[in-house]
């Protein structure tokens, strides 16, 4: 996550300055914590970056992209990359998804009944696989997620979940800033 600091020093509250109307605009908002500057993996490894696409592309491949989203969010919640978080979010609500279940994602098993079966399993999939240092993906986690996708589902569903966490780790390790996508 990147943090964010104020750096001015001073008490000025940029006065003399207007915003929209003549009202004063206010102090300007406060710039990421400056630190040494990270590579551009996309720059810097051109073919790794597209390899990743690739992978990223395929995963998705018959998939529901309202499930695409849940997966990639709540991965994205579990690491603490807001870069990402804030890029999927924006995703599902250009896809038509509502608002109760974008803030129902992090406590989905509070509020099952917003999600379908499939998506319910999907989601304890992405988190025993995201956290899978913690204990590896229990056998009921997995059981359930083969019970509701069928073999080349699962199999797309497990990519997708290794390409999100892969994004969250180039984004994390990159500090990559959340609201600066660019695609």
């Amino acid at each position: 996550m990147v943090m964010t600091t104020n750096t001015n020093t001073s008490t000025s509250t940029n006065a003399g300055t207007e915003g929209a109307a003549g009202v004063p605009a206010g102090p300007a908002p406060a710039p990421a914590v400056a630190g040494p500057p990270r590579l551009d993996l996309a720059k810097s490894a051109p073919k790794v970056f597209r390899s990743l696409i690739g992978f990223d592309a395929a995963a998705r491949e018959g998939l529901d992209p309202a499930l695409v989203e849940l997966i990639q969010i709540r991965s994205s919640h579990l690491n603490h990359c807001a870069y990402c978080l804030h890029m999927h979010t924006n995703d599902a609500r250009k896809a038509g998804e509502s608002e109760d279940r974008l803030h129902m994602v992090p406590v989905w098993r509070e509020a099952r009944h917003f999600f379908t079966e499939r998506e319910c399993a999907a989601l304890a999939l992405t988190e025993a696989v995201t956290l899978v240092a913690d204990g590896g993906v229990p056998d009921d986690v997995y059981a359930r997620a083969a019970a509701v996708f069928d073999d080349q589902e699962l199999a797309h569903v497990l990519a997708l979940i290794l390409t999100i966490n892969t994004w969250n780790r180039v984004a994390l390790a990159t500090a990559k800033v959340a609201g600066t996508d660019t695609r």
